[in-house]
């Protein structure tokens, strides 16, 4: 890759895109020779990483200590070797330990030639003879880093062909899936940048079909646009959307701000959960379409059908059974828990149905102090919508994975919700309750299985602390008499007591 940069400007805002694709273990090579721009370059770069969009933080030139560092989410070291003597010094200066959890930046790498990963990235910096401000920076790079800078770059020219070409991109969060998000900052307003590439279908894990479309996880925006243009007109607060690329996966959307559910020390708030059941409430009022049309294209809401259901609950015999017994288990094991989840589905399939949001809960509800009524609670996680149990979304929010919710908390807000929702009339409390008591067995056996898979296949183990209270929202649902067969064939397996290290 080859570009020209006609100011010092538009070569720190692509320091700052580049940055923003980075990842740890990536080392970036800077050449070139004195007044080049490598300095300029590595200072904007980190400045991005940093948050630093007013040049308020200082990022000092490293040439008489060797090693700057940065302890940030993304950890950086910058290094200058100018004045190395041997290139065996560099591990003296760990180069090879800052790579193992973040980043480097190294000016003049010529110094130590031959002792430098192999698959760095590296960066030529010249002046242009015929325009001293300008420069010209040539890119070599392995494959995977190219593909990420030049999602970079097209999420910059998506930006710009919406008005937005000079916002201060920020790294917001990334979540357990491919999606990610970043602020973008433009004269005092404050926008939330999707960045969702279309998922590949993955291989196929039964009947020819791979998980994702068995389970009916969106595989593009197609759906989150819909869904969130359709709750917005039906009065709830989704974000608005300012502009979406549904061929590249970008959406702008309104920033509803970061103030949660939970206090400064984590713990529910309870009027916001309160606030938060009857907002589902009154969701589970409205007749939903089942197919929404955007831009030409056409989303048909999933139903949340016995497939759905049953490969989501086997997340706990493929991924947390063998992780907790040391071993896979038995045909004969896996078709009982099949057979006995089958006969749940059909009690919940034969009651109420709505469109369920599928993952409503502590961190992905946004909290509006200064609104009223549903427009308190705002809803950004919904690209997953199915129509199915009204019981789904009320269990994952009174059974908040990542919250401690006590047993009164979840009678009071169950009581909530059912108080409302009779209310409206024609409510079957009933029967929603026993649906509430199966689906929330099977969202927290659900849960169990994708924590160990996150841990065990993506290396994230800090889910794996979230098991214990998953456990405990478990033995409570099992307690229901429809679920007596199931909690004999949990007791059996010792999945209430499984320590997982």
């Amino acid at each position: 890759m080859n570009l020209t940069f006609p100011d010092e400007q538009s070569l720190t805002r692509f320091a700052a895109d580049f940055a923003l694709a980075l990842k740890p273990g990536d080392c970036v090579l800077l050449h070139g020779d004195l007044g080049a721009g490598k300095t300029t370059f590595a200072r904007a770069a980190i400045r991005a990483l940093l948050g630093d969009r007013d040049n308020r933080i200082e990022v000092p030139s490293p040439t008489f200590n060797l090693v700057q560092t940065y302890d940030l989410r993304l950890p950086v070291s910058h290094f200058d070797l100018y004045r190395i003597a041997d290139p065996d010094e560099l591990d003296e200066l760990g180069l090879i330990e800052a790579l193992t959890e973040g980043v480097a930046f190294v000016e003049w790498p010529g110094r130590a030639e031959g002792h430098l990963p192999a698959n760095s990235i590296s960066l030529t910096l010249t002046e242009n003879p015929d325009d001293g401000d300008s420069r010209r920076l040539a890119v070599t790079a392995p494959d995977g880093f190219m593909t990420r800078l030049e999602r970079s770059l097209a999420m910059r020219a998506f930006l710009g062909d919406n008005g937005w070409g000079d916002g201060f991109r920020r790294f917001l969060l990334g979540d357990a899936s491919t999606r990610a998000y970043e602020t973008v900052e433009r004269d005092g307003d404050v926008a939330i940048l999707m960045n969702a590439p279309k998922q590949s279908d993955g291989p196929p894990v039964r009947d020819g079909k791979p998980y994702s479309q068995i389970a009916h996880l969106a595989e593009d925006i197609l759906p989150f646009v819909a869904i969130g243009r359709t709750l917005g007109q039906r009065g709830f607060r989704a974000p608005e959307i300012h502009a979406f690329d549904l061929q590249q996966g970008f959406i702008l959307l309104e920033h509803l701000g970061s103030d949660g559910v939970l206090d400064a020390h984590r713990r529910p708030i309870p009027e916001r959960y309160e606030a938060s059941v009857e907002c589902l409430a009154a969701i589970h009022a409205i007749d939903w379409p089942e197919v929404m049309d955007i831009n030409g294209r056409t989303h048909r809401v999933p139903k949340f059908d016995l497939d759905a259901f049953l490969i989501e609950a086997e997340l706990l015999t493929d991924w947390f059974v063998p992780r907790a017994t040391g071993a896979k288990l038995p045909d004969a094991g896996i078709e009982q828990f099949r057979a006995l989840w089958t006969d749940l589905f059909a009690i919940v399939d034969a009651g109420e149905k709505t469109l369920l949001l599928r993952d409503f809960h502590s961190p992905n509800i946004i909290w509006d102090e200064h609104a009223e009524g549903v427009s308190r609670v705002g809803l950004i996680d919904f690209q997953d919508a199915m129509i199915g149990s009204t019981g789904y979304d009320v269990a994952s929010i009174v059974q908040d994975a990542r919250v401690d919710i006590s047993p009164a908390l979840q009678d009071a807000l169950l009581d909530r919700y059912c108080a409302v929702r009779r209310a409206q009339r024609g409510f079957d409390e009933e029967a929603f309750r026993r649906a509430f008591a199966i689906l929330a067995a099977q969202r927290a056996t659900k849960i169990l299985g994708i924590f160990v898979r996150l841990d065990q296949r993506d290396g994230k183990p800090a889910y794996l602390a979230h098991i214990p209270r998953l456990q405990a929202y478990l033995r409570e649902s099992l307690t229901h008499p429809a679920l007596a067969a199931l909690a004999d064939w949990y007791a059996g397996h010792g999945i209430l007591d499984a320590k997982i290290g």
